[in-house]
């Protein structure tokens, strides 16, 4: 289920104006990072973009296909990554657009977690 070789170089490749991009395994799958923020998964070298309220306008064409799940407890629960329609594959340029406004959610997705996130207490030295 993970991006094969090729098609994680494929999307490097695509992806490199956006930023520095990287990937790595995560639950069998492989998450797509740019500059430290999630844009997107692979599974079964399908790319899914991150989605939320702002850019599913953009992403309507997506919403055709279910979006990137897993299974719990004998359900299928739905993650905020659609898949990228595969025309794209052979058009960078809207690839770009699409995963610009993919990298945007990540991005807010990253500052309501850390607004969320309670202060650390600082422990102070035994004396």
């Amino acid at each position: 289920m993970v991006a094969s070789a090729s098609f994680a170089e494929f999307l490097r490749e695509q992806l490199a104006p956006l930023g520095r991009v990287t990937m790595r395994r995560m639950f069998g799958k492989t998450g797509v990072f740019c500059d430290g923020a999630m844009l997107g998964m692979v599974a079964d070298d399908m790319f899914y973009v991150r989605v939320d309220d702002q850019n599913r306008g953009l992403f309507a064409e997506a919403a055709s296909t279910p979006p990137l799940n897993y299974a719990k407890g004998g359900a299928l629960i739905d993650l905020a990554f659609w898949r990228v329609p595969e025309r794209l594959i052979d058009e960078p340029d809207e690839l770009l657009v699409w995963a610009r406004a993919a990298l945007d959610a990540a991005r807010r997705v990253a500052a309501k977690r850390k607004r969320a996130a309670p202060p650390r207490k600082l422990i102070a030295e035994s004396q």
